[in-house]
């Protein structure tokens, strides 16, 4: 699809962000590899410190399309989940339709915000990418989209998530003299971990401390009832590969997810994954994974203790994770802006 001549404007509202989930770490590694991979190709535009969250959405919809105006972009790559509605050559990615599919999970506000905005930017945009084939079908189905305008490109792991990352800085920086169970999540309604106490309590009196890094999100409901989950917080990025290689074992019982990218990086650590048999984990994880129903906890519980110690699980998931990198989700994204940008009908996981 022809466009002007300049680069690909990329929207880095969410690269610069303090918190690390799994949009904020695409648009980190977006904003780091596609310049690299197409230099001259990617123009980086970023907000001040203080327009990164709520307060950003004016520069979004109003000051990037005049950003993207004077650079005569051929694209405007929009990697987390919104998009400026003035401009009309629009790449957004997408991950998932949780807040239509769940609204109880958000606040009343958040929840409108989405219904009002996310049909109209997906329409109007030129190209929509998602993460999963499990997001495809729900953005298809919640946003009446024709699939064949969706193209699916998953995310990646980084080489320094490994077996032999080092965990004795994340013990100490955190605290962590037990051997421990590992849950990477933002407390919130759809990560579930209430679920984890039955779990909790079990492992506590085998001498294993159940821990979850993650913070909270002002705009999405939190969740009570965490008794005997021992939180982390917010975990620098530089001490999440020990940390999950130095775990007994790693558990995400989400209630939906659209990707699942903690999995992934527990799994390329060697750590055995305990998964939530829903969302796209059972399609990303495949079966290097042990999947339970998260809303049973004794299940869950039964599957991290199963988990302890398998060998099978431990091998299973360097090799499932090492079709993840995030080289590849760049020059797949890189491809599709460059050699057409028409929505795949095939999934590339």
């Amino acid at each position: 699809m022809s466009g002007p001549g300049g680069p690909v404007v990329l929207d880095a509202r969410a690269a610069a962000r303090p918190e690390l989930g799994g949009v904020e770490r695409w648009a980190r590694e977006l904003e780091r590899r596609l310049p690299a991979l197409r230099p001259g190709g990617y123009e980086v535009a970023r907000p001040p410190a203080a327009l990164v969250h709520r307060a950003g959405h004016l520069w979004e919809q109003a000051v990037l399309p005049v950003r993207a105006a004077r650079a005569r972009a051929r694209w405007l790559l929009c990697p987390a989940n919104l998009a400026p509605l003035a401009w009309p050559r629009t790449a957004v990615v997408l991950h998932d339709a949780a807040p239509l599919r769940e609204p109880g999970w958000y606040s009343s506000a958040y929840v409108a915000f989405q219904r009002a905005i996310l049909p109209r930017i997906a329409r109007r945009a030129r190209l929509v990418i998602t993460v999963s084939e499990f997001s495809r079908r729900e953005l298809a189905q919640l946003l009446q989209l024709d699939p064949g305008r969706i193209a699916v490109v998953p995310g990646g792991v980084e080489a320094r998530f490994g077996p032999d990352a080092d965990p004795g800085p994340a013990r100490a920086a955190l605290g962590l003299e037990r051997p421990y169970v590992l849950t990477v999540a933002s407390r919130t309604a759809r990560k579930n971990l209430g679920v984890l106490q039955v779990a909790a309590r079990r492992l506590a009196a085998d001498g294993i401390d159940l821990v979850a890094a993650g913070g909270d999100r002002p705009q999405f409901r939190d969740e009570a009832g965490t008794n005997g989950v021992r939180g982390l917080g917010h975990v620098d990025d530089e001490l999440l590969p020990g940390l999950y290689a130095g775990a007994a074992a790693f558990v995400l019982p989400s209630l939906y997810e659209g990707f699942g990218l903690t999995c992934l990086e527990a799994m390329a650590c060697a750590t055995p994954v305990v998964a939530a048999d829903r969302g796209a984990l059972p399609e990303v994880c495949a079966d290097a994974a042990l999947y339970v129903d998260p809303e049973d906890p004794r299940a869950v519980a039964e599957g991290i203790e199963r988990a302890l110690g398998d060998a099978r699980l431990r091998a299973a998931g360097p090799a499932r994770a090492a079709g993840f990198t995030w080289e590849r989700t760049a020059r797949e994204v890189d491809a599709l802006l460059h050699d057409g940008g028409h929505g795949n009908s095939e999934s590339v996981i």
